[in-house]
């Protein structure tokens, strides 16, 4: 496993820059039209909340909370993701940390923990998930977005009619590294896992979670003019590209 996660390291390590250059700093096109919004409400007021932003990349979330009056402490694995959101964001609290061990955090030290398109890619999913739910107080809640597992977006083809197909190259009951080329202006390949959604849905309960909701995020009509183009405002009216759990960490 240390082995899979020091790949995972390089690999990020290799994309901090161009990251930032996808995500900037207020996300990218899907993220701010379709999972930014549910995000946001799921997690309600969050103003004088303790929040960790695990897996917090670059750090456009961390900061966008922080505006909304949140105590927020982001951390990333890649030392280089750290650095640019440091380089972004000189004020707030940035660590590197891996989300399997989260070994800055104290136990039950926050109140709200936002984990945003980050399971999907780390390699230990049981350790990662333990891990915020022991950071959590009581009572505590965890909002966690990923990567849609039946939709994977480097599957899809589009027809000239806008039919959409996917090709799957690996079977979806069986959980597995996966390994996609670069796009855009990205220059080396991403590493992530693919899990059935049960399994997501067992390693939240084992640890002791509630999911007291789930969401698959979409474009609402108030946003369509938004949407960058017609073809982008196909997909996401018509599938989700993610999905949301909002989990609670019982008081007992």
């Amino acid at each position: 496993m240390t082995d899979e996660i020091d790949q995972v390291r390089s690999s990020w390590d290799s994309k901090a820059k161009d990251w930032q250059a996808q995500v900037g700093e207020q996300g990218d096109w899907n993220r701010r039209l379709c999972s930014d919004p549910v995000l946001f409400e799921l997690l309600g007021k969050v103003r004088h909340k303790s929040i960790l932003d695990a897996g917090c990349g670059t750090g456009y979330l961390t900061d966008k909370l922080e505006r909304m009056g949140a105590d927020v402490v982001g951390v990333d694995l890649s030392p280089e993701m750290i650095r640019t959101a440091q380089q972004y964001y000189p004020d707030h609290d940035f660590r590197v940390d891996d989300c399997s061990r989260l070994s800055t955090i104290e136990d039950g030290d926050m109140d709200v923990v936002v984990s945003n398109y980050v399971l999907m890619d780390t390699p230990d999913l049981s350790a990662a998930v333990g891990s915020i739910h022991r950071v959590l107080r009581p009572g505590g809640t965890a909002v966690v977005v990923f990567s849609h597992p039946s939709f994977p977006q480097t599957s899809a083809k589009v027809s000239a009619d806008q039919t959409v197909s996917y090709d799957w190259k690996h079977p979806y009951f069986s959980e597995s590294q996966q390994q996609d080329p670069p796009w855009k202006h990205f220059k080396t390949d991403f590493i992530w896992y693919h899990r059935p959604l049960e399994t997501y849905w067992r390693e939240f309960r084992n640890v002791g979670f509630r999911v007291e909701e789930l969401r698959e995020p979409r474009i609402t009509p108030e946003r369509y003019h938004e949407a960058p183009n017609m073809q982008s405002l196909h997909t996401y009216q018509e599938r989700p590209l993610s999905i949301a759990f909002k989990l609670v960490r019982p008081n007992r």
